[in-house]
C-alpha cells in the first residue's frame, strides 16, 4: 500500500515508532493497524480519513488510549501530538486540540482562577472523556462535561472538517456518542470560576469496610450539590512504593471533592465511623485535584463495567463486600459514586441522554492477568447479577475494555436517543 499521500507522521508495522504509537494506557485491548498516522494538524486527520475511504480501511482514533474498547486492523489516527490549549479568561472558556490531557487544561485555567469539569485523573484525554459524557469531580454542582461544550471541530466520514455548534444533530450526537460520528480535532467548552476546593480521602482498614459503607451511604444521601463523593474498595498490593499504612491491605477509600466552606465539619460523621489509616483531606488548589483519587499512572490491562442503581440497601452493600471485597474471586477495585444534584437536572443544551434519575453508580474494574479476561467477566457478573433488582442502566464513561457494542448501546442510552443515533448513523452500536 502506497502511504505517500498521507501527511503527519506515518508508521507501518515493523517500523521504528510503530509500537509506541499503537500502545495506549489500556493494554488489554490489542490493536494491529495496517498504518498509523501521527496527526499534527486537523488537515492531517482530513487526509487520513480520505485515504482510508479510498482504500476501504476502517478508521479508529486514539489520544491517550485510556478508553480503548476495541482494536483496529485498518488505519489508526493518533492525535497525541495535537496539544494546543487556549484559554479565554473573559469568556470563561477553553479551546483544546484532540491530544490534550486534562493536566494541561488544569494548569492553564488555574492561572485565571478557573477550572475545567475534569475527572479524577489529569492524565486522561479531554476529548475522549468529554465525548463519553464526562463525569467529573464537580459533577453534582455543574453536571456532565459534555453538557458544557460550546463548539466542536470534527472530521466526518466523508473527509470534511466541520465546525458544529448547538442546534445541529451532529453536535448533539457527538456529546455522548463517542467517536462514532467523526474524529474530533478540537473542542471549545466552558470553564467554571473555581480556584480551590476541600478534597482528599479517608482510608479505612479491612475490618471496618461494612461500617464505613453504611456510614458513607447515609452521609452522602444528604450531600449538598457542592459535594461530589465516591467510595472505593481497593486491594492494595504489598509494594514499597505505596504508603506504608495501606500496603497489602484491602481498604475502603472515601473520596471527597467539596466546593463549600466548613469541610472538616462536613466530613465529621465519616471520621467518626472508624479509625482512619490515612487522612489526606485538606484545602487544595483545584489544579491538584488529581491527588484525590490517586489513580495509578502506569499503563496496564483492565476490564470494567458498572450499573446505575436506584438505592443502596443493606442487601446491596452485603453483595458488594461479598463479590468485590476481601475474599472475592478476582481482585476488584469497586467504586460507588453518589449521583444526583446537577446530574439529575436537564442541562441548557442536552447531549445524548443517560439515566439521570439514578441515585448511585456502582462500578467494578479488575486487572486482566495471564489467565485472560474470562475470570474477570465471571467475577463481575456475580456482583452485577446480585444488584440487578435495583439496576436501571449503565454509564458509558465507566465501561472499560472489550464489550459487545450492541449490549452496551442498549444499556447506556435511553431508547428514544438510541433510535435517533441509529437514524443519524445506521448500525450505530452494533
Amino acid at each position: 500500500m502506497d502511504v505517500t499521500p498521507l501527511t503527519g507522521q506515518v508508521f507501518e508495522p515493523g517500523q521504528d515508532g510503530y509500537a509506541e504509537e499503537v500502545a495506549g494506557f489500556q493494554l488489554a485491548v490489542a490493536s494491529r493497524p495496517a498504518v498509523v498516522v501521527g496527526a499534527e494538524t486537523a488537515d492531517d486527520v482530513v487526509t487520513a480519513v480520505r485515504f482510508a475511504a479510498a482504500h476501504d480501511l476502517p478508521v479508529s482514533v486514539q489520544a491517550t488510549g485510556h478508553g480503548l474498547t476495541a482494536g483496529t486492523e485498518g488505519l489508526l489516527i493518533s492525535t497525541r501530538r495535537m496539544t494546543g490549549v487556549e484559554i479565554d479568561a473573559e469568556a470563561g472558556t477553553a479551546r483544546v486540540e484532540a491530544g490534550v490531557r486534562w493536566g494541561a487544561v488544569l494548569e492553564a485555567a488555574a492561572k485565571h482562577g478557573l477550572a475545567p469539569l475534569s475527572g479524577s485523573s489529569p492524565d486522561v484525554g479531554v476529548v475522549g472523556y468529554t465525548l463519553s459524557g464526562g463525569f467529573g469531580l464537580m459533577a453534582r454542582k455543574y453536571g456532565r462535561a459534555a453538557d458544557h461544550v460550546r463548539a466542536i471541530d470534527v472530521v466526518t466520514a466523508d473527509g470534511e472538517l466541520r465546525h458544529v455548534e448547538p442546534g445541529s444533530d451532529l453536535f448533539w450526537a457527538l456529546r455522548g456518542g463517542r467517536a462514532a460520528f467523526g474524529i474530533v480535532t478540537a473542542l471549545e467548552f466552558d470553564l467554571v470560576p473555581v480556584a480551590d476546593l476541600y478534597g482528599g480521602g479517608l482510608y479505612f482498614d479491612t475490618a471496618d469496610i461494612p461500617a464505613v459503607l453504611r456510614a458513607w451511604r447515609t452521609w452522602s444521601a444528604a450531600a449538598p450539590d457542592t459535594l461530589t463523593t465516591s467510595l472505593a474498595l481497593i486491594p492494595y498490593p504489598d509494594l514499597p512504593m505505596l504508603p506504608e499504612p495501606l500496603r497489602g491491605k484491602h481498604i475502603a477509600h472515601v473520596r471527597v471533592a467539596y466546593l463549600g466552606d466548613g469541610g472538616d465539619e462536613l466530613v465529621a460523621p465519616l471520621r467518626a465511623a472508624a479509625p482512619a489509616l490515612m487522612d489526606t483531606l485538606k484545602r487544595m488548589p483545584f489544579s491538584d485535584s488529581g491527588s484525590i483519587a490517586a489513580e495509578p499512572p502506569n499503563p496496564h490491562g483492565y476490564h470494567g463495567t458498572n450499573a446505575t442503581v436506584t438505592q443502596l440497601n443493606n442487601a446491596m452493600l452485603d453483595s458488594v463486600v461479598e463479590h468485590a471485597g476481601p475474599g472475592a474471586d478476582v481482585d476488584t477495585v469497586l467504586i460507588v459514586d453518589r449521583l444526583g444534584g446537577a446530574l439529575a437536572r436537564t442541562p441548557e443544551v442536552p447531549g445524548v441522554g443517560w439515566d439521570s434519575a439514578a441515585e448511585f453508580v456502582v462500578r467494578a474494574l479488575s486487572v486482566v492477568g495471564d489467565d485472560g479476561i474470562g475470570p474477570v467477566r465471571q467475577a463481575h457478573a456475580k456482583l452485577f447479577d446480585a444488584l440487578a433488582p435495583w439496576t436501571t442502566g449503565r454509564l458509558l464513561p465507566f465501561v472499560y475494555g472489550e464489550h459487545d457494542p450492541a449490549e452496551v448501546a442498549r444499556s447506556v442510552y435511553p431508547a428514544a436517543d438510541l433510535r435517533k443515533l441509529r437514524e443519524l448513523k445506521p448500525g450505530f452500536g452494533s
